[in-house]
């Protein structure tokens, strides 16, 4: 999907997860919405395109464990996410804080740290053009 390099947050799209390729814990509940916030091809960098994405995490919301395409900066807008990348421990990161996933990184868990509030995180990848940005493990 190519938004031609223009910024789209006041018409964002909402995705459903699965065709997000973002998948669900079963029995837990999954991200309410992901929303392509923007999409650019770097000019600087041939065959790799900048997608951020804002996932919005309903009280307990969880993704299945899985692996990106290319490298992602997370930030949590609001509220409070649960990650742990690799074999690094879980960590909560607040709003306001951040993370980075290098290439070929296993996120084991991205979770909403609370199961009476909302979360928000903005994911931002770099990949290769057309890339599938996000495949569960099964």
């Amino acid at each position: 999907m190519k938004f031609n390099g223009q910024w789209r947050a006041a018409a964002t799209l909402t995705l459903a997860a699965s065709a997000a390729g973002i998948g669900y814990a079963a029995g837990a509940a999954g991200p309410g919405e992901i929303q392509i916030a923007f999409q650019h091809a770097l000019p600087n960098a041939p065959g790799k395109t900048l997608t951020a994405v804002v996932v919005n995490y309903p009280p307990g919301g969880k993704t299945k464990p899985h692996r990106h395409a290319g490298v992602v900066f997370g930030y949590v807008l609001s509220g409070a996410v649960r990650s742990q990348v690799n074999q690094e421990p879980a960590r909560v990161y607040q709003a306001g804080e951040s993370f980075f996933e290098d290439l070929n990184s296993h996120h084991a868990i991205s979770e909403n740290a609370s199961n009476a509030e909302p979360a928000r995180l903005l994911a931002i990848f770099v990949a290769d053009d057309g890339a599938t940005l996000t495949t569960s493990d099964e």
